[in-house]
């Protein structure tokens, strides 16, 4: 209570200059030094049809990288998505490298993992796209995983 009580004195005086005790880095939000990155998405309001969305990347070598994606329904439903997009940054900025769109149909989920081979001395991410359809309804959510660098 007393630490809450002298920040506030403190920050009453005048124009002072909050420092946070752990600086904010972009490569902790958004890419990783690790060999593995991975996103699962699940709905904030539990649907109906679409239980989750799944990506992950993994580095292989130095010019390949494994990537994975799953999209779980609750039950069969008519279709059910699941859309891959493998970004690569250039020039600082992420953008769309490849992509692959799967759908099937009376499924209760479909996954696929790819094997891709990529210039190395850049990092990529994978971006998923998940739904589930039925009857009228469709349900979706999307996934992202943190940047890899592929050296």
């Amino acid at each position: 209570m007393l630490g809450i009580g002298l920040v506030a004195g403190i920050l009453a005086l005048g124009n002072i200059t909050m420092v946070s005790a752990q600086p904010l880095s972009i490569l902790d939000e958004i890419e990783t030094t690790a060999d593995y990155a991975e996103d699962t998405s699940f709905s904030l309001i539990r649907g109906n049809h679409l239980n989750q969305g799944n990506v992950k990347i993994q580095r292989l070598s130095s010019n390949e990288i494994a990537i994975h994606g799953l999209t779980q329904c609750h039950h069969a439903c008519d279709t059910v998505y699941l859309y891959l997009y493998l970004e690569r940054k250039v020039n600082g900025s992420y953008g769309t490298y490849k992509y692959w769109r799967f759908e099937t149909d009376d499924a209760t989920s479909l996954s696929r993992g790819i094997n891709v081979i990529v210039p190395s001395g850049t990092y990529y991410r994978v971006r998923g796209y998940h739904a589930a359809k039925d009857g009228t309804t469709k349900e979706s959510t999307s996934t992202l995983t943190q940047g890899i660098l592929i050296k």
